[in-house]
């Protein structure tokens, strides 16, 4: 077993009113102090993890930030692995310091790994507010939005667009357009244009995540590290120059770090992620297309497809115009990547997904086969 057990009989740690205000900034609270009683009583310490690098961790404790071994608490499950965001149980002294036991999370931002088994990659732990990056320099990409809402909406935080580099819009009217478009796409979100060089809504985003915690989501030269610096009123973050053909920039930020905001709240600040795959995130991506969701109610059969039933409400409502064309390809392209990568470890699901194939497959050649005036096979 890696690391020595913690010895019996240690004395129990006594919260302190001056502790709980020492992590009060990072988002203790009575819920979690009740929940590391137990730890309490064994004599360790809590704290929020604020830096994973190689099987190590930064702690902030009540009494300063701590070097931690994680080796003692790594699990088989890469999800239940320590993360930025966690609370954890450290031990109260001695080298090296170990990390015990984890709070039980209230929020994960999960995405999938481009493993085979499609296994899941914890991003940050017990996040309030998602806010999700998306640079105005570079086109739109309405259905990476999409899919960063849905990975959003699965782990439990409520999701914010912020709209980048909001100063390079040609003018108020197409700055208007282009946050329409982004609307339309994100239902139940807030959308805010953010220019972090000319100040334009930062102290309105740093009034929202002056409660929780943040972690901050986008791809390379999404301007995340420079948003950043802007919430923290201070050069924390490195920024490197984005390249003008693509608008696209390099990794800035190489791990995730947790810091406290001088209004209130904390930010977990994250790599540009490349892939944004999900992972069991049907929930999210139900949450992320509720339109379609809540007329799909209304289609004449339960397990309509959208595709040629009679009565289908969503194919109604894409030849009235309430719909777009491309949300439904778009929903229909993200609930069969979360299908198939959760049919790669759920022999069940795998079943389902092979009947429905050739339930459509059947239904489709009926279909042409009438459709040719040769009845039905």
């Amino acid at each position: 077993m890696p690391g020595p057990p913690f010895p019996k009989g240690s004395p129990p740690l006594s919260f302190s009113a001056d502790s709980e205000r020492a992590l009060a900034p990072y988002g203790w609270d009575h819920d979690w102090a009740a929940q590391f009683t137990p730890y309490a009583e064994q004599g360790l310490l809590p704290g929020r993890v604020v830096r994973v690098d190689r099987g190590k961790c930064d702690v902030l404790t009540a009494d300063g930030a701590v070097r931690a071994d994680t080796a003692f608490v790594t699990p088989h499950d890469p999800l239940r692995v320590v993360c930025t965001g966690d609370w954890a149980a450290v031990d109260p002294g001695g080298s090296p310091r170990y990390v015990r036991a984890c709070l039980p999370r209230r929020t994960a931002f999960v995405r999938s790994t481009s493993s085979k088994r499609s296994e899941g990659q914890i991003l940050a732990a017990n996040v309030d507010w998602a806010v999700i990056a998306v640079s105005l320099a570079a086109e739109l990409d309405l259905g990476r939005i999409e899919r960063f809402l849905a990975l959003a909406w699965e782990s439990g935080a409520q999701p914010l667009i912020v709209l980048t580099k909001a100063d390079l819009a040609p003018d108020a009217a197409g700055l208007g357009h282009l946050v329409q478009d982004v609307q339309a796409t994100a239902p139940g979100v807030q959308v805010l244009p953010v220019s972090a060089t000319a100040g334009h809504g930062v102290d309105v985003l740093a009034a929202i995540v002056a409660d929780g915690t943040s972690v901050l989501l986008g791809v390379s030269g999404a301007g995340k590290s420079t948003l950043a610096n802007a919430l923290l009123g201070d050069d924390v973050m490195d920024v490197q120059a984005i390249r003008d053909v693509d608008g696209k920039g390099r990794h800035t930020t190489t791990t995730r770090n947790l810091l406290a905001l001088p209004g209130g709240g904390v930010l977990i600040d994250t790599p540009g992620l490349r892939g944004v795959g999900l992972f069991d995130a049907g929930s999210g991506v139900e949450q992320a297309f509720s339109e379609i969701e809540e007329l799909a109610e209304e289609c004449r059969f339960h397990d309509c497809a959208h595709r040629s039933e009679p009565g289908c409400a969503v194919l109604a409502a894409i030849d009235d115009g309430t719909l777009q064309p491309r949300r439904l390809d778009s929903y229909r392209k993200l609930v069969r990547e979360n299908r198939r990568n959760v049919a790669k470890t759920d022999a069940r699901l795998r079943a389902d997904i092979r009947r429905e194939w050739k339930r459509q497959g059947a239904f489709g050649r009926a279909a042409r086969a009438a459709k040719e005036g040769h009845g039905l096979p």
